[in-house]
């Protein structure tokens, strides 16, 4: 799956989370909003779930996880 918009988390300074918010707040129905992270974002999830997201993380590197959202159905 093609991700709609990429954030790439590691290049902002300091806390990411604002970033992270408002590029969900863009975020389109069906869209598909892919989020680049040098960890895996577990507190995230729980955000995602409650502000009605569903989200598939992958390991890409020992560095790298994607993590693809997009709003729950």
């Amino acid at each position: 799956m093609t991700p709609d918009t990429v954030l790439d988390v590691r290049d902002i300074e300091g806390e990411p989370f604002g970033d992270i918010m408002a590029a969900l707040q863009d975020l389109d129905e069906g869209a598909t909003l892919e989020l680049v992270n040098s960890f895996e974002p577990k507190p995230l999830y729980d955000v995602l779930s409650t502000r009605g997201f569903e989200y598939e993380s992958e390991q890409v590197t020992a560095e790298e996880w994607h993590v693809r959202i997009r709003h729950a159905d």
